[in-house]
């Protein structure tokens, strides 16, 4: 009779170790993904074009969470083109789509995750109208065939627009109404395990998230909203060599979105139509901007940036 030892399924003849890391795995026995910067060339992002749950909003749209009522057909066309933009570029486009009725806000997918090098870390939304719009994305994920390395728990709550990617292996998270305490250490510790030094700033009240206040276009160069992006971050940038420059019109920040940008590569970012002080201002640093027409789907009070999930980008790493 055959020992056990002897068998390959208890280390015997023909057991062949697992030496991959995850990071070898993508893009083959897992499905291609990886972020490590925010300036990278983008490869893909994941979208959730808007449906029926934005019928939910009823006569009050501040119930849930909307600027003003958006007309439907007006939002889909619009989130249609963003689409065919990121598709014109050579970016896939992936979709959340569930097979149920949604919560109202779940086209914002940047809120829902955030990548990794080594995939992805789900997100908690903070709000109670925007709870379970996780469990949609992380299906999402899963189809994909996305390695989720974390799923923020318990008390935490975490969106992945409060985190920024500073370099290879340096990110900034933040903490204020979308993210709490618990939520940035679940985090802060999944990313210290990955090899990745964290840092941390706080956000002002009346801000929604880090992305609201900061976007970095290059490695050396970002825009921020003088006055809500917090001083000390802005001098954690500077030591690591980004200049974080204010942006020139609050009223186009504000009511046009302008800040709500997308990098698609060094120096190159989908933008709002409508913002030209904005443009005019980004295209003098030598940032080829890509306006597209988002109006409408702003009134749900986000823009490019909040509507997209960056599933992958090259990574430097």
């Amino acid at each position: 009779m055959t020992r056990h030892a002897d068998h390959a399924a208890y280390g015997g003849p023909g057991w062949q170790p697992r030496t991959s890391t995850l990071q070898d795995e993508l893009g083959t026995l897992w499905g291609s993904c990886g972020v490590d910067s925010e300036w990278g060339p983008l490869k893909s992002v994941i979208l959730h074009r808007p449906g029926p749950e934005m019928e939910l909003a009823g006569s009050d749209p501040r119930a849930i969470l909307l600027l003003e009522r958006p007309d439907l057909a007006i939002m889909q066309r619009q989130h249609d083109v963003l689409a065919q933009a990121y598709k014109d570029q050579g970016v896939e486009v992936r979709y959340v789509d569930p097979p149920s009725t949604p919560p109202p806000n779940q086209l914002f997918a940047a809120d829902l995750f955030v990548m990794t090098p080594e995939g992805a870390i789900l997100g908690r939304p903070a709000s109670r109208t925007r709870a379970g719009e996780e469990r949609w994305m992380a299906r999402a994920l899963g189809e994909a065939g996305i390695p989720i390395r974390c799923s923020v728990g318990g008390r935490g709550v975490f969106e992945g627009a409060d985190l920024m990617w500073l370099g290879p292996r340096r990110a900034l998270v933040a903490r204020g109404l979308r993210t709490n305490e618990e939520g940035a250490r679940q985090v802060t510790a999944t990313l210290e395990g990955l090899g990745v030094a964290v840092l941390s700033t706080h956000l002002p009240k009346g801000t929604m998230h880090l992305m609201g206040q900061l976007r970095i276009v290059d490695r050396d160069l970002a825009f921020a909203w003088p006055g809500r992006f917090p001083a000390p971050a802005a001098a954690l940038l500077a030591e690591f060599g980004i200049e974080a420059l204010p942006i020139p019109d609050e009223d186009e920040a504000r009511y046009g979105f302008a800040l709500n940008v997308v990098t698609l590569g060094p120096r190159k970012i989908l933008m709002p139509d409508g913002n030209p002080r904005t443009q005019a201002f980004f295209e003098g640093q030598g940032v080829e901007c890509i306006p597209v027409e988002v109006g409408e789907l702003g009134k749900a009070a986000g823009s490019i940036g909040c509507l997209t999930g960056v599933l992958e980008r090259e990574v430097f790493s």
